[in-house]
C-alpha cells in the first residue's frame, strides 16, 4: 500500500494503480490463508471476496468496491491497452485499496 500511496513526480499513475490493486488482492489472499481457505491464482478480487463470504465472513460494501480495481491488474501493465489513468481514478484506487488492507488486517 505504501508504494501506491506514495506519488512521486516521475511515476505513472497506471503503475500506482497496479500497486493499489495488488495491495488489495494480497490483503484478501492473506485473509483467505489465515482462514485456511484455498484459492485459485487469479487477479479477480470479486471471486476472492466471494470465497471469503462462503466461509461466513461478512464483506462490507466499501470492501466490495475493490472489484473495480481488477482492470489495474493487467491493463495498466501494458501500454495502449487502456486510457491513461486520471488523478481522480488514482485517488479512488488508493482509497479503496487502503480500505481493503485495513479491513483485512483487522481480521488477521
Amino acid at each position: 500500500m505504501a508504494r501506491a500511496a506514495n506519488r512521486l513526480p516521475a511515476v505513472y499513475l497506471e503503475d500506482l494503480c497496479f500497486d493499489a490493486q495488488q495491495a488489495a488482492e494480497k490483503a484478501i489472499k492473506a485473509l483467505l490463508m489465515a482462514r485456511g481457505v484455498e484459492f485459485p491464482y487469479v487477479h479477480d478480487i470479486g471471486l476472492l471476496l466471494t470465497l471469503l463470504e462462503d466461509t461466513g465472513e461478512s464483506v462490507p460494501e466499501t470492501v466490495r468496491e475493490a472489484e473495480r480495481l481488477n482492470p489495474y491488474a493487467t491493463t495498466t501493465r501494458y501500454p495502449d491497452m487502456a486510457q491513461p489513468v486520471s488523478q481522480q481514478e488514482y485517488e479512488d484506487a488508493v482509497r479503496v485499496a487502503d480500505s481493503v488492507v485495513r479491513w483485512a488486517e483487522a481480521r488477521i
